[in-house]
């Protein structure tokens, strides 16, 4: 594994994208969010009922739970299946570079590409904040800011494994998106349907949350503020009698498994498929 050639392919899909009209376009959405979200907490009530810069903050929460896994699950969708469309996968995997090393350049470059889009609408935000005379805790922002990127890493790793898996572009957006509803909308109604019906333990219910990146992010985020986990129900609870202070390094531990797992399993399709 080379790693130049790691970074000349990350460097050409950083370029990628940010000529592409979509990433823009979200880029641009969630900036602008961003920044009237954090100039509306200010003056109104928070959702979580924190004050000052907590109050920003969980109006952050919520934006990046919306847009970023949309942003790095398209984004990823559209990086194997497009080019295998077109034909350029097939003449890229012709040059001496192993699928290992496009793979990573793919998953550097897109992930530097939404690092670039988050800054952006954070480091707007914190100048909006500022501005108006809000304080800005460093710590917590950056924390905050950190996980955010996590997030879009492992959001961006299922759109790649969804990419490597599918015949056609068209196929994997349509794939990525049922997978952003699933994760967004399914994920808090399903665990409360399923744990109503089923009557599950407290325990149970923790561990089937730390499937979805989503949830993770969010416990972890909230623990991060410092703030009680009872706002999230009987499993921020038991995750806060039951961990204690290890428990932002295991929600961390769990984002960098779902960083890490699909880009297995995309390589492994990766090797297994001989048409490219």
């Amino acid at each position: 594994m080379n790693l130049k050639t790691i970074a000349t392919l990350a460097s050409y899909e950083l370029r990628a994208s940010l000529r592409n009209r979509w990433f823009a376009l979200y880029a641009l959405a969630f900036t602008v969010l961003a920044v009237a979200l954090s100039s509306l907490s200010l003056s109104g009530a928070g959702m979580f009922g924190f004050a000052g810069f907590g109050r920003t903050a969980a109006s952050l929460i919520n934006l990046v739970l919306l847009i970023v896994p949309l942003m790095g699950l398209t984004i990823g969708a559209q990086s194997l299946a497009g080019e295998r469309e077109q034909g350029t996968l097939a003449y890229l995997l012709a040059q001496p570079v192993s699928r290992i090393e496009v793979l990573l350049g793919k998953l550097v470059g897109l992930g530097g590409a939404l690092l670039a889009a988050l800054l952006l609408g954070f480091g707007l935000s914190a100048a909006v904040i500022a501005w108006q005379g809000g304080a800005v805790e460093a710590g917590r922002y950056g924390a905050l800011v950190v996980l955010s990127l996590m997030l879009a890493l492992a959001t961006l790793s299922l759109g790649i494994f969804i990419s490597a898996w599918s015949r056609s572009g068209a196929l994997a957006v349509g794939l990525a998106l049922f997978a952003w509803l699933l994760l967004v909308f399914v994920g808090d109604l399903g665990l409360m349907g399923t744990a109503m019906a089923m009557k599950l333990h407290i325990s149970t219910l923790f561990t089937l949350t730390l499937l979805n990146p989503l949830q993770v992010f969010k416990i972890a985020t909230v623990n991060s503020l410092r703030a009680s986990l009872e706002i999230l129900g009987p499993a921020g609870i038991y995750a806060t009698r039951t961990y204690g202070d290890a428990l932002n390094a295991l929600l961390i531990g769990v984002l960098a498994v779902w960083v890490g797992l699909p880009m297995v399993g995309a390589y492994v399709r990766f090797r297994l498929e001989g048409d490219f």
